[in-house]
């Protein structure tokens, strides 16, 4: 599972290493909508090397293979309006200096930001500035033909969510993602995979994870397979191609007969395959360079089945694992002491490895918006007999760091009470927040255990949201234990306070600059985070944990009762694990509706309005760096890095190298 940013520009961080310090190095390159555009830098590069250089090189052109997948699983007018808009931004020849142009490539910046028509944390599909007649003018100067496709654009009613939340609609067929046929309805669905999947099987696969879901001849349904050969086959071809040529040079026996088994799983489809790859994935714990390569989020899919095409390259970082594999160490310590029935604990936890890591490339459903945690595999089983990995992506946090000190305000004096809290969160904010992340991540995610013959999606459309609480708790109980002290990762007790305060406080009202006026919070994280503030803000009413207080019309919410608070946490982290081990669906609907869905209007309307008067951007993503190999003399001698600052440009860029469908 990974957890996303909580808020690009959000409680930045005043203290710690300047994007001064970097020389001219700029983080910041673009901004437009509601979107920071941010380079970022790959520490430990040089320090690589040449066979281990190649090696994430052909990681991550099979990672920039995969692009086109996630823009046609989002919806199925995706890839024909990108290639629209790559020829009219490369072959346009009118004026491009009026209104309308400038509309016009707003638009078309906010789509290939989003991988398409539907924003990219909201989720909620997002109309051009120009007019229809202009946007077919355009398409009529540059030959661009595709019928219906000008309509749909227009249409708000059209696909109106990528992911449908709807409480009253069928969600299977109000979603815009591509995962099933026409006409097919969530029923029909959930009877098939309850027809397909095997009661008690110890070790199920994904059902439904790498296919689309159509209307057989008969009337029936099927599955049709993203392989080679397949849906996605030249892409998928493409992608093998390069990790044949990573498997060449991979730094050990083990990553090369892991990619073996993950080019023989996208060559047949079969997801038991899918299962051994991950099993020696899990094994390899000793190499520098890593990468995650696949279908495998299954956030997008209303349903909690299908996954997203997803691609990421990463280099660990030596001194800063450290703190992350003594938690990988007293893994057992964590989940022995954790505040959740004892039958719902491991009695043995394996295989748990976690590391500090740098980005080198990002791809699919990670780019340009990224993770800053991710903790694979998602099967329970596998977690259970064979571990997990976990990883902290260092110099993406670093980043949106930098790139909020490059601008003039931030939320942190806007929205914390008092002086003190800003100066606590200066000071523990940057170690804490990582620090949370890799408890998140590392052990969250990898604790706990299904009861027998519970399915990993008997949650269903709840699932995403939360095991994302149940991760974010465990780490919130945690941060405050005296064990992390003595273990030399936190630096003294009062650490965790202003982590809490930060949580709760984005939890509760910040993280709202993010949503439109009068719509609902439907994006897995925000739910989470909104869910477990909401919920210990109630629960802690009578004693006073969490106190609203208004002060010149503004309003605040200061924790009061921090060792409480942890109680509370304990409490919501016991009863969502049961929850999740029971698959008791009813328990977590109910809990989703109640604290993690409807926002307070007075309180949303006050968010916004102070959000908008920082004249920040609540959302960031990144450009790339590229990997250039150096040849002479007909030989490859080096790969140097390259940091473009043209988002347009790089987008562009792709279309043409890795554009197979």
């Amino acid at each position: 599972m990974s957890v996303i940013v909580a808020l690009a520009a959000a409680l930045a961080s005043c203290g710690g290493k300047k994007a001064s310090d970097e020389g001219e190095f700029k983080y910041l390159v673009d901004h437009f909508a509601d979107l920071n555009i941010i380079r970022y830098r790959i520490p430990g590069w040089e320090g690589l090397s040449l066979q281990q250089k190649e090696y994430a090189y052909w990681l991550s052109e099979a990672a920039k293979w995969g692009r086109d997948i996630t823009w046609d699983q989002y919806c199925k007018w995706n890839l024909p309006l990108r290639h629209v808009l790559e020829n009219i931004l490369e072959n346009y020849k009118g004026d491009r200096s009026g209104e309308d142009w400038q509309a016009f490539e707003l638009y078309a910046k906010r789509v290939f930001f989003a991988n398409g028509v539907h924003h990219h944390y909201a989720e909620d599909k997002f109309l051009p500035g120009c007019t229809k007649e202009y946007f077919a003018s355009l398409m009529e100067a540059v030959g661009a033909q595709c019928d219906g496709l000008v309509d749909f654009i227009y249409d708000p009613d059209a696909y109106p969510q990528r992911r449908s939340t709807s409480k009253d609609g069928d969600i299977v067929q109000l979603s815009a993602v591509n995962f099933y046929g026409d006409g097919i309805t969530r029923a029909e669905v959930e009877k098939y995979y309850a027809s397909i999947e095997v009661p008690g099987d110890p070790e199920p696969v994904s059902y439904g994870l790498n296919s689309k879901i159509v209307r057989a001849q008969d009337g029936s349904l099927k599955e049709e397979r993203w392989k080679v050969g397949g849906i996605y086959g030249p892409a998928i071809e493409k992608i093998c191609e390069a990790l044949a040529k990573a498997a060449a040079v991979a730094e050990n026996d083990s990553q090369r007969k892991a990619l073996g088994l993950l080019q023989e799983y996208y060559r047949t489809g079969d997801l038991r395959k899918w299962d051994e790859y991950n099993i020696e994935w899990v094994k390899d714990t000793l190499g520098t360079v890593d990468y995650i390569n696949g279908f495998i989020e299954d956030y997008d899919d209303p349903l909690g089945h299908k996954a997203t095409w997803e691609g990421y390259v990463h280099i660990k970082d030596s001194a800063a694992s450290a703190r992350t594999e003594i938690l990988s160490a007293n893994a057992q310590w964590f989940e022995d002491n954790s505040p959740v029935d004892p039958r719902f604990k491991k009695k043995s936890v394996k295989g748990v490895s976690a590391k500090v890591v740098n980005a080198v490339a990002m791809a699919g459903a990670c780019y340009p918006s990224t993770p800053i945690g991710i903790n694979l595999p998602n099967a329970d089983w596998i977690r259970k007999e064979h571990g997990s990995k976990s990883v902290t992506i260092a110099n993406i946090t670093h980043a949106y760091d930098y790139a909020a000190q490059e601008q003039p305000k931030s939320t942190l004096t806007e929205f914390v009470y008092s002086q003190e809290e800003i100066d606590a969160y200066r000071k523990y904010g940057p170690v804490t927040d990582e620090i949370h992340t890799d408890l998140h991540e590392c052990l969250g995610h990898a604790s706990g255990q299904l009861l027998p013959g519970v399915s990993s999606s008997a949650l269903g459309e709840y699932q995403s949201a939360l095991e994302e609480a149940r991760a974010d708790l465990f780490g919130l109980y945690y941060i405050a234990d005296p064990k992390m002290v003595e273990l030399g990762i936190v630096p003294d007790l009062e650490a965790y306070k202003p982590a809490y305060e930060h949580y709760i406080l984005n939890g509760i009202m910040v993280q709202f600059c993010r949503v439109e006026l009068g719509r609902p919070n439907t994006e897995a994280h925000m739910q989470n985070r909104k869910l477990v503030a909401e919920w210990c803000y109630e629960k802690g009413l009578k004693d006073n944990v969490i106190e609203k207080k208004v002060r010149d019309g503004k309003t605040y919410f200061v924790v009061n009762d921090h060792q409480a608070l942890r109680g509370l946490f304990a409490q919501l982290l016991a009863e969502i694990q049961r929850i999740k081990s029971e698959g008791d669906y009813a328990a977590g609907k109910a809990l989703i509706d109640k604290y993690a869905v409807d926002i307070d209007p007075v309180l949303h309307k006050e968010v916004v309005e102070r959000y908008k008067a920082l004249n920040l951007r609540p959302y960031g993503g990144f450009l790339n760096p590229d990997i250039v190999p150096v040849v002479k003399g007909g030989k490859t001698v080096d790969y140097k890095l390259e940091y473009p600052s043209d988002f347009l440009g790089q987008q562009l860029e792709y279309g043409h190298k890795y554009s197979a469908l």
